[in-house]
């Protein structure tokens, strides 16, 4: 059974589907109120009014919290709601593709890492920004609870939501444009799009539609939640601002104003065109007609 299909194990309708959204976006309340409240008792301020003194680290973790509860939700409703494997909200295979995982991972950093060394070449406002006091505190963060984050997100948008709407409407273009939106809308809120302007979400909402397109013709999420993890692992550990979703003590920081540059342009019309063309020599893809139209 295709990736796209697997909402079909499950004879859950409409009511169901709905109180999965609901359970979802209420465990996302009640852990953004558990880390509001550890950071008050633990740390002495509100993550809504972050002094400059705050153990970044520490913001960082409580900011991901939300994302523990929902994947964690997400799962528990897949099991005990749907009734069908956990497995199957990630991948149409016997088992989870590590392997496509760590090539998504890897290309994509490859590709990032490149483009940060041209940019210093370039004599882009870059900046050595290594704090030896934070810095394996960040590490231990962004490889071990950073990729619940992303994992969440994948679950939801190219899992749960990119299947059931599949169920409803058997068609993968829609559950590719329904999702990639959503997904896009998602970072509306985030601090990059009130300094851009909307016209970031052009970005969010094309990366949205590429990720789904990778889960539809791969029947699973493995290479997507490999290019989506190391893709904000990069933006935690390696290069940072002052003002995108999280700010941390990056080895380098990026002085560079905020703007809508030729960057998301070139990764939105070429990179990633030209990672499906390479994920699909490599994996074979086939039938593309009849996955993305039918």
């Amino acid at each position: 059974m295709k990736f796209l299909e697997q909402a079909n194990k499950s004879e859950a309708g409409v009511g169901t589907f709905v109180l999965t959204i609901a359970l979802v976006l209420f465990s996302i309340v009640i852990g953004s109120a558990v880390a509001e409240m550890l950071s008050i008792k633990i740390l002495g301020f509100s993550l809504q009014h972050l002094p400059d003194s705050a153990d970044k680290n520490a913001v960082l973790s409580l900011l991901l919290l939300p994302f523990v509860f929902l994947l964690a939700t997400l799962v528990l409703c897949i099991k005990y709601l749907h009734k069908r494997a956990i497995l199957s909200l990630f991948t149409a295979r016997a088992a989870f593709d590590w392997k496509r995982f760590f090539v998504g991972f890897g290309v994509w950093g490859l590709i990032m890492g490149i483009y940060l060394l041209i940019s210093i070449a370039n004599g882009a406002a870059i900046e050595w920004n290594y704090n030896s006091s934070t810095f394996i505190g960040l590490l231990l963060v962004s490889l071990f609870i950073l990729p619940i984050q992303t994992s969440a997100e994948d679950a939801l948008f190219r899992g749960f939501l990119f299947q059931g709407f599949g169920k409803f409407f058997k068609k993968g273009w829609i559950s590719i444009l329904i999702t990639g939106v959503l997904f896009g809308l998602l970072h509306w809120a985030n601090p990059e799009v009130a300094k851009i302007g909307d016209i970031l979400l052009v970005f969010y909402i094309g990366t949205g539609v590429f990720l789904g397109i990778i889960a539809q013709m791969d029947d699973g999420l493995e290479l997507s939640m490999g290019y989506h993890a190391v893709n904000n692992i990069f933006a935690s550990l390696i290069v940072t601002n002052n003002w995108q979703a999280f700010t941390t003590d990056a080895l380098l920081v990026d002085k560079t104003p905020p703007t809508f540059g030729w960057e998301p342009i070139l990764t939105i019309l070429v990179l990633q065109p030209f990672l499906l063309f390479l994920f699909s020599k490599i994996y074979k893809w086939k039938n593309w007609k009849e996955k993305l139209l039918n």
